[in-house]
């Protein structure tokens, strides 16, 4: 097989969906420490090893299709699997005074700090990856009870469309494939 140098679509792209219909797909999962690459060489789901060297800077999306030969009757399709993620709102501190707002924020990043969780501030929202069990993460916030300050899990694939790709290479790069751990 040739070397796969672009993404020429998406599945999810409603023309696209149709094409595929009466294509034999097959699919290259991808781990998030592997989707922050754009070299690769991993196995589909029928065990067919691929080589892919997409241009720098590629950003890949869950369903990006990197093979579509109509007149052989089959595509690739791209597959990710992201932890999920914590998303922390801090919007409704915006209503808070200055003093308020830089406490709230300081304790905020303390704990998250302190637990050695890497995270991402994109406008008012934290987006934290799942490094631990989630119900670890739960008790923190629920510890913390930051007035204020909502929170909620999503998948990884939700959020990524809301974040740039250095930051979506922060938030997923380094997990997965040897996280930190760090216990007291």
């Amino acid at each position: 097989m040739k070397t796969i140098t672009e993404i020429i679509g998406n599945m999810h792209d409603p023309q696209w969906k149709q094409r595929l219909q009466e294509l034999e797909v097959t699919y290259l999962m991808l781990d998030q420490w592997t989707a922050q690459k754009s070299r690769f060489l991993l196995t589909t789901d029928r065990g067919e090893e691929i080589p892919v060297a997409l241009t720098r800077h590629a950003q890949i999306t869950d369903g990006d299709i990197i093979l579509y030969n109509p007149a052989e009757k089959r595509a690739i399709v791209l597959r990710l699997e992201l932890n999920p993620v914590l998303v922390i709102d801090l919007g409704n501190l915006q209503q808070r005074s200055a003093e308020e707002i830089i406490r709230r924020s300081v304790e905020l990043g303390h704990a998250l700090g302190n637990q050695h969780w890497p995270a991402v501030v994109k406008g008012t929202k934290v987006f934290v990856p799942l490094t631990v069990d989630k119900k670890v993460m739960q008790s923190v916030m629920d510890t913390h009870h930051f007035e204020d300050v909502s929170y909620e899990f999503c998948t990884g694939q939700e959020v990524i469309p809301y974040l740039a790709p250095h930051e979506v290479r922060r938030l997923f790069g380094g997990v997965g494939q040897s996280g930190h751990i760090h216990q007291h």
